[in-house]
């Protein structure tokens, strides 16, 4: 297995690191305060960084600021959502799921979300796509 490392740029000077391999260590602690020191954090409303990214699999550490949104997603694979701290608001088709820490969700292929942060929150954000197509979308009679 060739082991990729994400490389250092300008806005993240130290950012070389290894994010694909046959195991990958994340620190999660370590990240948090990485995101919450960078100058991203102070002009934006959130601040993420991708701790492993395979073909199929890609985990992304998201801070968001109090009131920030992640607007209209929707992905072509399964995803999962950690809340790590803080409170945040998922909106999906059925309606709204207020969320606190050590609460998940998990969502199939093609649904339409939005997350927005009621207080400063962490996310650990875990994408999988696969080649397969998913039976739950094939049986919707509505898409």
């Amino acid at each position: 297995m060739e082991i990729k490392r994400n490389e250092a740029t300008l806005n993240r000077p130290e950012g070389d690191r290894v994010i694909d391999a046959p195991y990958v260590f994340i620190d999660i602690p370590a990240f948090v305060d990485q995101l919450k020191d960078e100058k991203a954090w102070d002009k934006n409303d959130r601040n993420g960084i991708t701790v492993f990214k395979s073909d199929n699999m890609t985990i992304v550490l998201t801070a968001l600021q109090k009131k920030a949104e992640l607007g209209n997603n929707m992905v072509d694979g399964f995803l999962t959502v950690h809340i790590l701290k803080g409170k945040v608001r998922f909106t999906t088709p059925d309606g709204d799921i207020d969320a606190n820490k050590n609460k998940m969700i998990a969502f199939h292929p093609g649904v339409c979300h939005s997350i927005r942060a009621k207080s400063n929150a962490v996310l650990l954000i875990t994408n999988y796509s696969t080649d397969e197509k998913d039976p739950f979308l094939e049986n919707d009679p509505v898409l």
